[in-house]
């Protein structure tokens, strides 16, 4: 047992000349509340002739300073356990339970006797301060003492191990209990809700049923819980059921609970039914429902909610913030967060976390910048996962270096630091660093993990490292016993596919251990289009569109198909079919940040209040070009138009008109940063390159999948993308 040090505290002098009446003592101690007034009435009680009554030295011992209380106890003689226990119990419940294990000491080291009923506070100090050895020894002094079929002491022994962690130790407790009340059901099952071993919670409670124990609402709300997170509705619908069918009150503990669940598994119709019946309606219930409503994209009905909240707490701001950033509005994110800056209400980790992820996702450095500065400011530069989750941020906003700067200053790493590490290079285009950096991954002894593969053959892919990519395969099974999954194949297919390796990526299609998903046939579609293979081309198209048949990338492609045959019906047939059922081709769209403000270019975009000087911009730059032999590459646009029209459009893509914008209005020098949401073109392409050896000027694109840094003329991708 560890030591554990008596306070020390001097007990006062008496000096007082009268002597109340016990009675009175007694009165004035249970309405005394500073120490020194307890103090004074203690010095009464030492300065009587009569000895203390029991119910006046319990009194002592709950004084207002636990210290002074011990102080007390030991100058007892010879404390019975009808001072002993009770003693006990107020210390278990203190802020500082571990007071309770020098009572302990005492009563040990002197003999003193201790019944069944010390045993449940001395547990549970154990367990609040996660002291299992010393839980052990009271388990171990329990069973000596002939107290180990004790339901009492048997269920303060579930509850020491189930605090400590050990649930195996918990459930041999309870496997062994001849009689188990709702209590002990309670605290095994609460077990395995607080470690996330729900489908052992849920078995324990069919187990409880088929004993014929009625379920608390406690029971309950800890079952419901565990569906929610989860995420199996068909066991919280049938514990929904056994509430209605025994009748049993829904009180607003247990409405919050069925709320939660409901809202937890994505039915928000029954949680919001559930939900207009609760009044009030309070934080945590209403902190649920937004969060059930961003996680599943309905993130108008959880700023709706959120709106209504009369009460709102760090978590409830947090849960509408995390909604916008997964929920592809970044911007909303940001702007709420402004608001909870005004308040003065200081983030939490999940709040930061939820912050850096949308300026990741909205790719603009400047704002990037700022929150990493706060994140410092606010004492959150040494935490591992937001330091994980800035490298990502300043990958994803196009500042490798940075991230880069991140990595390298962190006193901890695990397998997410170096994975991520690893992703940025990867989506930057630099393999050989990513390869670098996953090699001294292996020598710090972190052993990657299946997404870190992903990583590594993303970059190989993405520059052509055909072998490489083959030998980290094959050493992802034989030496880390990685079994690939889908993403794993992908990347796999994508790799053939970019080298013109057809033959090889559908083998891999053919022989995977799975049947093939939309994305494995979209990358070989991709790979098809790419190469201008007209017949595989159509055939994977296909594929994609038996497994979703609305996919607008494949039907977009058959059409391409058919228009580079010049096959203008069956064209028109395929468009007829998208409008019938609303499909619609993702329009090219890109986003510029200066001043601290966002700029954003549809193609042939005319709606910007500069619009007429950035279209002249863009007449300047063209002819600037051309001197250096630019023709705009009209081989992309696959509808029935004339050469000249052609030439419009494709001038007229968005990222050239975001960079016209940042030309003029951008600092002289300065890196323009583009963020679009699809693949650059090749005409776009080569446009980028040739302005920034005329223009002498850095220009970072971040596309769909990847970054192109263009320099002198120059891309990163060397023109494999």
């Amino acid at each position: 047992m560890s030591a554990v040090s008596q306070p020390t505290i001097s007990l006062p002098t008496p000096n007082l000349n009268s002597t109340p009446t016990p009675t009175t003592l007694l009165k004035t101690l249970s309405s005394s509340h500073s120490l020194a007034h307890f103090k004074q009435v203690h010095a009464h009680i030492l300065r009587s002739t009569h000895s203390p009554s029991h119910s006046l030295i319990l009194k002592l011992l709950s004084s207002p300073s636990l210290p002074y209380s011990l102080s007390i106890f030991s100058h007892l003689p010879h404390p019975l356990p009808s001072l002993s226990t009770p003693f006990l119990r107020h210390l278990s419940r203190s802020s500082k339970p571990e007071f309770a294990f020098f009572v302990y000491q005492r009563l040990r080291n002197e003999g003193i006797p201790i019944d069944r009923f010390a045993f449940p506070p001395l547990l549970k100090a154990a367990s609040r301060v996660g002291w299992l050895a010393e839980g052990k020894e009271i388990h171990g002094f329990g069973f000596k003492s002939g107290f180990h079929s004790d339901p009492f002491v048997q269920t303060g022994l579930m509850v020491m191990y189930v605090g400590c962690g050990r649930l195996t130790e918990a459930r041999l407790v309870f496997d062994k209990m001849s009689y188990r009340d709702i209590v002990a059901w309670r605290v095994m099952i609460d077990g395995y809700c607080q470690n996330e071993l729900f489908d052992d919670a849920l078995e324990l409670f069919e187990e409880m049923k088929r004993a014929n124990i009625e379920a608390d609402k406690f029971v309950l709300s800890s079952i419901l819980s565990a569906c929610g997170r989860a995420g199996n509705l068909d066991c919280g619908k049938a514990i929904h059921d056994y509430i209605i069918q025994k009748e049993l009150v829904i009180d607003a503990h247990l409405r919050c609970a069925l709320v939660t669940m409901y809202a937890s598994c994505g039915c928000m119709d029954m949680a919001q039914q559930l939900y207009d019946q609760m009044i009030p309606k309070n934080v945590v219930v209403s902190t649920a429902m937004v969060s059930g409503y961003s996680r599943h994209g309905r993130v108008k009905d959880a700023r709706l909610i959120f709106d209504q909240m009369v009460e709102k707490d760090l978590v409830s701001w947090s849960a509408m913030i995390s909604g916008y950033a997964e929920s592809d509005q970044p911007q909303e994110a940001l702007r709420l967060f402004n608001e909870l800056e005004i308040l003065g209400i200081g983030p939490d980790q999940v709040t930061m976390l939820s912050v850096i992820s949308a300026c990741a996702n909205l790719g603009v450095l400047d704002k990037a910048k700022w929150k990493h500065v706060y994140a410092d400011k606010n004492g959150f530069g040494g935490s591992l996962r937001i330091n994980n989750a800035l490298i990502d941020m300043y990958a994803k906003c196009g500042s490798l270096e940075r991230a880069r700067n991140v990595f390298e200053k962190m006193t901890s790493r695990n397998v997410i630091s170096w994975t991520s590490m690893i992703n940025a290079f990867a989506i930057h285009g630099d393999a050989n660093n990513a390869l670098r950096y996953f090699q001294k991954m292996k020598e710090a002894c972190v052993e990657p993990n299946g997404v870190t593969f992903v990583g590594v053959l993303y970059a190989c892919s993405h520059a052509g490292l055909v072998e490489e990519g083959r030998k980290i395969f094959a050493s992802m099974i034989n030496e880390h016993n990685i079994t690939p999954k889908h993403e794993h194949y992908g990347c796999m297919v994508d790799l053939f596919g970019r080298a013109n390796l057809l033959r090889e990526a559908v083998e891999i299609v053919e022989t995977m251990p799975f049947a093939s998903n939309v994305v494995i046939w979209g990358s070989l579609m991709s790979a098809c289009q790419i190469h201008g293979e007209t017949e595989l081309g159509e055939f994977t198209a296909t594929r994609v569109l038996e497994l979703e048949p609305d996919h607008d990338g494949a039907l977009v492609l058959l059409s391409n198909i058919y228009a580079k045959e010049r096959k203008w019906k069956n064209v028109g047939d395929l468009r007829q079919l998208m409008k019938e059922r609303g499909i619609c081709k993702e329009r090219g769209c890109s986003r510029i940040e200066l001043n601290d403000e966002m700029h954003e270019f549809l193609v042939a975009d005319r709606n910007h209040k500069q619009a007429y000087e950035i279209y002249e911009k863009l007449n300047e730059v063209v002819s600037r070009l051309k001197l250096d032999g630019y023709a705009p590459n009209t081989g992309c646009v696959l509808v029935d138009l004339e050469e000249e029209e052609k030439r419009e459009v494709v001038l007229w893509h968005s990222e050239k008109l975001a960079l016209c914008y940042g030309l003029i209005n951008g600092a002289k020098d300065s890196c323009i940063r583009i963020v679009k949401n699809l693949r650059v073109c090749e005409d776009c392409h080569t446009f980028l390159k040739l302005v920034s050896k005329v223009y002498r000027r850095e220009i970072v694109v971040r596309d769909r999948t990847r970054f192109h840094h263009y320099r002198d003329g120059v891309c990163s991708c060397r023109d494999y993308w």
